[in-house]
């Protein structure tokens, strides 16, 4: 949805974006290796994510639950949701030996980004066959964040899934909706042109491909590995489909206004194990 905060993003601006748009100035954080061998590299604030290394197969815990897997390569990826504690454990294990790290993270800043103009049903929706369709798509997008493909595309970074953009729309900002407080908003939304190419931020498998959403219009899914799934709403155009397999910069859609808009623009969002993710956070991010 579209906002009103003056910023633009070309190429040669990414540095400046990452620092205004987002706070993700902060350098990634290597931790020394005891125990189990492990390297840990990431943004680590609410709504961040982070890369480590450690041995092929060891199990990764925050705060004791087990959440993930290092890949054949020993790597994982690891996020902290918008309303994340300050203080997380981690604890990475095969068995027999292990690395405990406990992490710090900074605290989100977020605006109050009010929204008028848009189709009231789309806000409190009523009718019953509305609601009815509403839940169906609601279980079918919950498959498609719920895929866990056998990959680690996440390692060697995002890039940008719009070339040119205006900032409408920071994650993590509370939302009123006509009027009436909603749910903060867990994506980024990128104002552009109706039609604009949007590019695969990193390889992928498509885990939802679908058009015509009530909510999101053409709505497309990435899982980038281990649970790491970015999303792409309001979409024109849906270039791909489910299983498919994306490379880094390809053309998977076009911006549109479909769905709860009130004009054309790209939100993208991420989650990772139910957990709502800055997707900025990954760009530029290479873990070492």
């Amino acid at each position: 949805m579209e906002g009103d905060e003056p910023l633009s993003w070309r190429p040669d601006r990414r540095t400046a974006l990452l620092g205004l748009a987002a706070g993700l100035a902060a350098p990634a954080r290597s931790l020394a290796e005891d125990g189990l061998p492990l390297r840990l590299d990431g943004r680590f604030m609410q709504g961040g994510v982070a890369v480590g290394r450690t041995i092929p197969g060891a199990q990764v815990l925050l705060d004791e639950t087990p959440l993930t897997a290092a890949s054949d390569g020993g790597w994982f990826v690891i996020g902290f949701d918008r309303d994340a504690p300050s203080r997380i454990l981690l604890r990475v294990t095969d068995g027999h030996s292990e690395a405990v790290r406990p992490l710090v993270l900074q605290s989100g800043e977020y605006d109050v980004q009010r929204i008028d103009g848009l189709p009231q049903d789309t806000v409190t929706p009523m009718d019953p066959d509305l609601l009815a369709r509403i839940r169906a798509e609601a279980e079918r997008k919950q498959v498609g964040f719920a895929s866990l493909a056998q990959r680690d595309d996440f390692k060697s970074g995002f890039i940008m899934p719009l070339s040119e953009f205006r900032l409408s729309g920071r994650f993590g900002d509370q939302r009123v909706l006509n009027g009436s407080p909603s749910r903060p908003h867990y994506g980024v939304d990128m104002a552009a042109p109706l039609g604009t190419p949007v590019l695969a931020p990193a390889a992928a498998t498509v885990a939802f491909a679908e058009t015509g959403l009530h909510y999101e219009g053409g709505l497309i899914m990435l899982d980038h590995g281990q649970g790491l799934v970015s999303a792409y709403l309001h979409l024109s155009q849906v270039l791909v489909a489910p299983g498919q397999e994306v490379a880094q910069g390809q053309p998977i859609a076009a911006v549109g206004a479909e769905g709860r808009a009130t004009g054309p623009h790209l939100c993208w969002r991420m989650k990772w194990r139910d957990r709502n993710l800055n997707p900025l956070s990954l760009v530029g991010l290479r873990a070492a």
